[in-house]
């Protein structure tokens, strides 16, 4: 166990269109949409960090600048907010840049999720690594990726997070076929793709949040791109699942946002806007008032 490597990168593929909320997406990037006062990306970054995580790696297109702009400095900004005696935005802007350290690769084709994470090998090299998308997350105590963490540290295989759903909701997610091995520990098998309704393997959804070893790299070089052209991040675990010990982990105390779904992201606005701190009280009112 003396070799037991540290997991301290995150990889967030974010590449993709957002094609599900165009027109608002046209010209800003569905990971910078806003849940309340941060964009969701961010979010995602600082559950990452909460969990131990040093350095951040962003799979980005040329249309995704908004995001590097984002976790960079703004001195202009930063000096007319000092001006203006603005401490509390001072320094929720500062803090932005300075969560970990952020790398950005290029995915220069659309060739799909497996392919971007792919784009971060060089960065991750022989290490363990988180995956994250930057559209979703979980909202769990302890954080999802610390519960990751400490399961990997235990077993030193690839994990998975998830969370059961209900029948109706199995189409949506990749569902684990999954042997359990004590308590909210799974062996998994396989995942299968939005299965209908019965004939799910289980009512494990296992998405969202991953955290995989660095031989999934050759398997993904190795796959072979689907009907769509693109090669999925899926698949490389099926293949991976086949040769070695992968594990799914039920997330204790979770409730996930998926906010690459319209009514799934405005369902996050409201919740987090009832957590607020300057808004919670008023906005209650508010929606009580609609409701009547």
């Amino acid at each position: 166990m003396a070799n037991i490597k540290k997991v301290r990168k995150a990889v967030i593929p974010a590449a993709g269109f957002g094609t599900r909320f165009l027109p608002a997406t046209k010209a800003q990037p569905k990971e910078m949409l806003p849940i309340v006062d941060k964009p969701v990306i961010q979010y995602v970054v600082e559950q990452a960090v909460e969990a131990g995580i040093e350095q951040i790696v962003i799979v980005t297109g040329w249309h995704k600048r908004a995001i590097e702009d984002h976790f960079d400095r703004h001195f202009e900004l930063e000096a007319r907010l000092e001006q203006s005696g603005k401490k509390t935005e001072l320094e929720a802007v500062r803090k932005i840049s300075d969560l970990a350290n952020f790398v950005y690769v290029r995915q220069k084709e659309a060739l799909g999720n497996g392919h971007a994470i792919l784009m971060a090998q060089d960065v991750i090299g022989d290490e363990p690594f988180v995956v994250m998308w930057g559209d979703d997350f979980f909202y769990a105590e302890p954080p999802s990726i610390k519960q990751l963490i400490t399961a990997h540290e235990q077993t030193q295989s690839p994990i998975i997070a998830g969370i059961k759903v209900g029948e109706k909701e199995v189409s949506r997610y990749g569902i684990g076929r999954v042997t359990n091995v004590k308590d909210n520990l799974y062996k998994l098998h396989e995942i299968v793709e939005k299965p209908k309704p019965g004939q799910a393997p289980s009512n494990l959804a296992v998405h969202a949040n991953y955290l995989l070893t660095p031989d999934i790299f050759e398997i993904l070089k190795d796959l072979k791109p689907g009907p769509t052209g693109e090669i999925w991040l899926t698949e490389a675990i099926n293949q991976l699942a086949a040769k070695k010990d992968v594990y799914a982990l039920e997330l204790k105390n979770a409730h996930y946002y998926d906010c690459g779904n319209k009514l799934e992201y405005l369902k996050a606005v409201v919740e987090f806007g009832l957590k607020h701190d300057d808004l919670s009280q008023e906005f209650a009112e508010y929606l009580k008032n609609i409701v009547q």
